[in-house]
């Protein structure tokens, strides 16, 4: 009876369990309830271990299900990485390449690599998406995009394999006329929760309950770093910003930096990453691309 376990069971086992009910785990894996239960009731008859205690609301792991479980996950992932490396050994260049760029990614910095690449790869087209917080590792995830640069949600996702590429410096700024610009000091929490802070949204569900150094209770909050940026200039509040994007607003007078006393004396950073799905690595544009962007690990 063991002989005849298959991947699909395995599959079904894993999203019932990362997704807490079959009901989930049917739309996880777009199936109806009744052909998961009846996948895992096959796997339990075929195993001889009931996997799921059903007297409850929800079902719950048993001690077998558990102890099989992490077995599961082993021989999945065995089985993305036979599928990456066939694929690798297949060969062959992308067709396209997409791409899904975290807002935090300097596109001036991306401008150089593509320039380059357009010279290494002069047929093959690219697709860009530029996404908030969790939208690029969404693009990813759903398989929209075949290559990204994430960060700004600082976990990697189980699904992605993920290289680190460089360091975004973070600064806090203000327009000029704020009241905040006018403390000559460091400025503590206190002070900043007397007014709004303007605070980068996410469009996706994947940052659900994450707080992204959020200190204020007055918050206007958009989806669009560059509308972001704006507000930051027009005086409407106070907000952290990739130093690469507002260094000429400094240097001209157009944003003035603010010293928190939460970041004294270490200037806070986010790190960047390539990052592709475990089951679909890139192929040669993909991996001519990644070396292209760790070319430098620091950019202030």
């Amino acid at each position: 009876m063991l002989d005849g376990v298959s991947l699909d069971q395995l599959r079904t086992f894993i999203a019932a369990v990362d997704e807490g009910s079959f009901s989930a785990a049917g739309r996880s894996l777009r199936r109806t309830q009744s052909v998961v239960s009846q996948t895992l009731a096959n796997l339990e008859a075929q195993t001889g271990i009931q996997l799921f205690d059903r007297s409850g609301r929800y079902p719950r792991l048993t001690a077998g299900g558990a102890a099989l479980v992490n077995e599961a996950r082993s021989v999945m992932r065995g089985m993305d990485g036979f599928k990456a490396r066939a694929r690798t050994l297949a060969g062959g260049l992308e067709p396209e390449l997409s791409l899904a760029i975290d807002a935090f990614y300097p596109l001036e910095r991306l401008s150089s690599v593509m320039r380059a690449f357009s010279v290494e790869f002069p047929e093959t087209p690219l697709r860009l998406y530029v996404e908030a917080l969790g939208g690029a590792t969404k693009q990813i995830l759903d398989g929209i995009c075949r290559l990204g640069i994430i960060g700004s949600t600082l976990a990697v996702p189980d699904g992605l394999s993920a290289e680190k590429i460089l360091d975004i410096v973070m600064v806090t700024v203000v327009a000029p006329t704020h009241p905040l610009a006018a403390m000559a000091r460091v400025i503590g929490m206190r002070d900043l929760e007397t007014h709004v802070q303007l605070v980068l949204t996410d469009r996706t569900d994947l940052t659900e309950g994450k707080n992204f150094e959020v200190f204020s209770p007055r918050t206007w909050k958009m989806a669009d770093l560059h509308a972001k940026h704006e507000f930051l200039r027009a005086g409407f509040g106070w907000g952290h910003m990739p130093l690469a994007m507002v260094k000429d607003d400094i240097a001209s007078g157009a944003l003035h930096r603010l010293r928190l006393d939460k970041f004294e004396p270490v200037t806070p950073s986010i790190p960047m990453f390539a990052a592709y799905r475990k089951d679909t690595p890139p192929g040669p544009a993909g991996t001519w691309f990644i070396k292209a962007l760790k070319s430098d690990s620091v950019l202030p």
